[in-house]
């Protein structure tokens, strides 16, 4: 065997354990931050919304009041019952106006989100005395040129129709009109920022002429060691088939099942990449196999059988996926802990809740991958090993 020959068969290995790292690298770094962008979605909701929510199966609102109600309050894990009405209203101060979603909530929605950590200026209380106060998200604020040295100082105009009157001679008879206070900014995401302000639950009733007791949605919220699903089924079973009863990741279906589809696809391309790098161990082995034709017989001839000798070759294939897989994921999981812990690479300039993309290590996304290239390397290397090692068998016979 020349030196060319011995250098293009190490060149080509190479090549093979390189690729097959670089997809493995790439395979954790992706799951990895795909996971750290989920943990950081699910925290902006996990912020504003609640553990499980209750909505009613026909209407738009209803009344949470009864025995029934009175037993979910008091089912093992249940901590927060917050009282909602939520619907959209028009906000006007000093010629600028906007549609916002008003969300009026109870006196648990506080402790049950803790809001207090969200604001970006200003403090969060909905009541003083007889004056009513609402918090603001940080685009609605924006849109109606609210900043930090007037917002002490202004009223804002919240208008919402009336319910079940028709427009007469003087349309102003069948819009409510209230006002508010601004009490402070919050900040969590565009999707809040731009369309949510917090007022108390009683002003939400009276802009959007519903009786007392009315509630669009009830929020609860549960203790640290409750069981989700175990105290979900408990409320559905105790309510009936009249409400819908949805944890957070049902009340946001779509979004959740989105990022699933994107992590699967994304991973499917990576997965494609990494399939077209292990085309190198065929190139590898076939050179190899061709190289010791003649050790091959040699073998036959001492008496190795077939399986004896493609197993030495199919061995070879696979210490190249496994040193690769090997270097791959320490250089993955470097690139993921030097993230987490000097975050260099960041997300914008500003205005993001966090600066630096977010990561996670997850031990089943190890676990996956080690066995997708595992497989994968398996049939790269069963291919030639199989019809390579078989003709130069025959030959020797």
């Amino acid at each position: 065997m020349s030196k060319k020959s011995h250098n293009a068969i190490n060149i080509i290995s190479g090549v093979a354990i390189g690729g097959i790292a670089l997809a493995t690298g790439a395979l954790i770094v992706l799951l990895s931050g795909f996971n750290g962008i989920s943990d950081l979605v699910r925290s902006l909701y996990n912020s504003f919304g609640a553990d499980i929510q209750i909505t009613a199966v026909k209407g738009k609102t209803f009344i949470p009041n009864g025995p029934k109600f009175e037993s979910v309050k008091h089912i093992n894990g249940v901590k927060y019952f917050s009282e909602v009405m939520r619907d959209k209203a028009l906000l006007t101060y000093n010629g600028q106006q906007t549609l916002a979603v008003l969300k009026g909530v109870s006196t648990d929605f506080r402790g049950m989100t803790q809001f207090d950590t969200l604001m970006r200026s200003g403090n969060f209380f909905l009541q003083r005395g007889s004056f009513d106060y609402g918090v603001f998200g940080r685009g609605v604020a924006d849109q109606l040129n609210l900043t930090e040295t007037n917002i002490d100082y202004i009223s804002i105009a919240c208008y919402a129709p009336k319910r079940g009157l028709k427009t007469g001679p003087n349309p102003t008879d069948a819009i409510t009109e209230l006002h508010i206070f601004p009490a402070g900014v919050f900040s969590i995401n565009d999707d809040f920022d731009y369309r949510y302000v917090i007022v108390s639950l009683p002003f939400a009733r009276q802009l959007f002429d519903y009786p007392d007791s009315s509630v669009t949605s009830v929020e609860i919220g549960l203790a640290k060691n409750a069981n989700l699903d175990e105290t979900k089924q408990k409320i559905k079973e105790t309510l009936g088939s009249d409400y819908l009863v949805k944890d957070r990741t049902e009340q946001n279906e779509m979004l959740f099942r989105t990022l699933k589809t994107e992590k699967l696809l994304t991973a499917i391309i990576l997965a494609l990449v990494m399939i077209i790098a292990t085309f190198n161990i065929v190139g590898s082995l076939s050179m190899l196999i061709l190289d010791k034709e003649k050790d091959i017989n040699i073998l036959w001839n001492m008496g190795a059988n077939m399986q004896t000798v493609r197993r030495i070759f199919l061995f070879e294939g696979m210490l190249i996926t496994l040193v690769g897989i090997a270097i791959g994921l320490i250089i993955g999981t470097l690139l993921c802990l030097a993230q987490m812990y000097f975050k260099f690479v960041h997300i914008g300039n500003g205005g993001f809740v966090v600066n630096a993309y977010p990561m996670r290590l997850l031990f089943t996304d190890y676990l996956a991958i080690f066995a997708a290239v595992l497989l994968v390397g398996f049939l790269s290397s069963w291919y030639p090993v199989r019809v390579f090692a078989s003709k130069n068998a025959q030959k020797a016979d």
